[in-house]
């Protein structure tokens, strides 16, 4: 009886502990998430900052290397594009009403689609608070705004750290395992730290690609806004198959805004680019990093997306890999020092040790 009521008492508690540790995470889903992040962030720096490593400069200097680089690029894009995409903008927003008044001119002379449109804009106008009604939406804006910030800092603060700390980590996740298992948990550890590398630098490829071919081809065709929609078009492509999907049916509206011809012709674009991506451009710049079929990307996309809210899509897939990749190692006894490791650009140090 003794026995029987140890044993119950502990299932019992770690029943309750997986319950409570579950019911954590879930308030915690933010964080965790920004952890990920970071890792995935550590992952894609890895390879450049070993490489300056083996060329006698410091890691911590490899890393400012990188952050540096990093904003510079995005700097001198805004500076690139944005001018061209304000203007954009402004040439949008001059063809509309700028005032509740204007708006309801507007939708006494206009019918159908547009005139429902118009309609509901202008109920929305006069809701709008106004005075000291506008003082919480922007206290709570700015709240917003300053947690994004943190956010932000905190992220690259921790892919900073992870850097230094992933090798401390992997000492002590292999002192508490079996001796026998630690050169296998340490050799899957680096084929997913590889995989999610490859897998981040193939991204900002692809949205650079992108983002340029189909900026040209909208300008070719003639597509409004082109700027605007080749850079949302790139943007979108970090949203698996839900992103390109929403960048070819926007091109296309914009497109019949001119004529059907304009509207083909940003469809072509945007599809025949899918087309390469898919069957030329991706296998060979990202050489299928992840090692995912479309269908499962799409699931866990969605299911992702149902679960923790659309701002956690952007993690499925490198969820999704890690996942795949433990279950490669686990269940189906795959040895990941035999894998292949995924390079782009250049290979990390700790992913040549793992091929």
């Amino acid at each position: 009886m003794r026995d029987v009521a140890k044993k119950s008492f502990v299932a019992t508690l770690v029943a309750v502990a997986v319950i409570a540790g579950s019911f954590a995470l879930w308030h915690l889903r933010v964080l965790v998430a920004l952890l990920l992040l970071a890792i995935i962030i550590a992952s894609a720096m890895r390879p450049g900052i070993e490489w300056l490593h083996a060329r006698r400069v410091p890691r911590g200097v490899g890393v400012l290397v990188h952050y540096v680089g990093f904003f510079s690029a995005i700097g001198l894009l805004l500076w690139l594009i944005v001018p061209r995409a304000l203007d954009q903008v402004r040439e949008a927003l001059g063809t509309l009403p700028t005032s509740r008044a204007d708006v309801a001119q507007a939708a006494r002379h206009s019918h159908g689609i547009k005139h429902e449109i118009l309609v509901g804009i202008q109920h929305r106008l006069e809701r709008l608070p106004s005075g000291t009604g506008l003082i919480h939406p922007a206290v709570a804006y700015g709240r917003t705004a300053l947690e994004i910030f943190v956010g932000i800092f905190f992220t690259f603060a921790v892919a900073a750290y992870w850097v230094f700390e992933k090798e401390r980590a992997q000492q002590l996740v292999t002192g508490l395992a079996k001796r026998a298992n630690a050169k296998r948990i340490c050799d899957t550890w680096d084929l997913i730290d590889a995989k999610l590398g490859a897998f981040v630098r193939g991204q900002l490829v692809m949205i650079t690609f992108v983002s340029s071919v189909l900026s040209f081809a909208f300008w070719l065709d003639g597509v409004p806004y082109w700027v605007l929609l080749g850079v949302f078009a790139g943007i979108v492509e970090i949203v698996p198959v839900i992103g390109p999907l929403a960048a070819g049916v926007v091109a296309i509206a914009a497109g019949f805004t001119v004529s059907p011809m304009t509207a083909i012709g940003a469809a072509i674009a945007v599809f025949g680019l899918r087309l390469l991506q898919d069957y030329v451009i991706g296998p060979r710049v990202l050489g299928h990093a992840v090692g995912l079929s479309p269908l499962i990307v799409l699931v866990t996309v969605t299911s992702v997306g149902l679960l923790l809210g659309g701002a956690f899509v952007l993690l499925a897939t490198p969820l999704a890999a890690v996942l795949a990749t433990i279950v490669d190692v686990a269940v189906l006894d795959k040895d990941p020092a035999k894998e292949e490791v995924p390079a782009l650009i250049f290979p990390a140090k700790d992913a040549e040790t793992v091929g």
